[in-house]
């Protein structure tokens, strides 16, 4: 399937069709979700409409993790197979995760001021949060700075399957250290704990969070593409008229 779609005309074509569906589902998800969960669904008996910030922060946070997954997976591909659309999704992913995972820290700490009466706390769940962040910008940082493209996708793809501890961190932090933050109260082996007034509006948001994500990746995919037909065509024109410029000069 990957090598059938590296071709870049049948990737093109697949894009075409699939980046109007996914902006449709977004903007259709993320109206239903964000009427629910400001007017649907009721206040919570301890933290009153403060409660409504989660909408927000727990897709964000759970689009953070699950883009570093993808990331991380990508670049699995890319380093055993050299799969050139693998790489290319590796390097589109990153910035859509760095920004849902500013997301999650921006909306955890409007959220934590009055739960905590803090807006930062140095738990393991904050903290390897913010070293997610940090992750996600250092291989762009990488990527960025080495000029010999290989060399940059396979130094990235290293530094992105080293990051899958922190990832593992990040999701059990809560369960291996005393935190400020709740136990899982989603996805857990026994099933949510959370009431259905609040975990359809929570569902419905993540979904919108996904197809948000996904719409961001195969956009900025398409755009990578174009943009490097654009420079072959540029380089082809470029060799064209230097190779005539040779002939013309070996004439006279």
């Amino acid at each position: 399937m990957l090598s059938y779609f590296s071709n870049p005309q049948r990737f093109d074509g697949l894009a075409r069709r699939v980046i109007p569906v996914l902006g449709v589902l977004t903007v259709l998800l993320l109206g239903i979700g964000i009427y629910l969960s400001f007017f649907g669904s009721p206040p919570d008996y301890q933290q009153g409409d403060t409660v409504r910030i989660m909408y927000v922060h727990v897709p964000a946070a759970y689009m953070a993790m699950a883009l570093y997954a993808a990331l991380a997976g990508a670049s699995f591909v890319f380093f055993v197979w050299r799969h050139a659309l693998a790489d290319a999704a590796a390097e589109v992913i990153a910035p859509v995760g760095a920004v849902f995972t500013v997301l999650a820290l921006i909306t955890g700490s409007l959220w934590g001021k009055p739960m905590w009466g803090t807006w930062w706390e140095w738990d393991a769940r904050m903290t390897s949060v913010l070293v997610l962040l940090l992750v996600y910008l250092g291989y762009m940082a990488l990527r960025a700075a080495l000029e010999d493209a290989q060399q940059a996708a396979r130094a990235g793809a290293v530094l992105a399957m080293a990051g899958v501890v922190n990832l593992v961190i990040v999701k059990f932090s809560v369960d291996w250290w005393s935190s400020l933050h709740q136990p899982a109260s989603v996805i857990r082996f026994d099933g949510p704990t959370i009431h259905s007034s609040q975990l359809w509006p929570l569902a419905i948001m993540a979904l919108a969070y996904t197809m948000l994500a996904a719409w961001l990746v195969f956009y900025r995919l398409r755009s990578r593409a174009v943009i490097q037909r654009a420079r072959q065509i540029e380089r082809r024109k470029l060799q064209a008229a230097r190779a005539a410029q040779s002939t013309q000069g070996s004439g006279a």
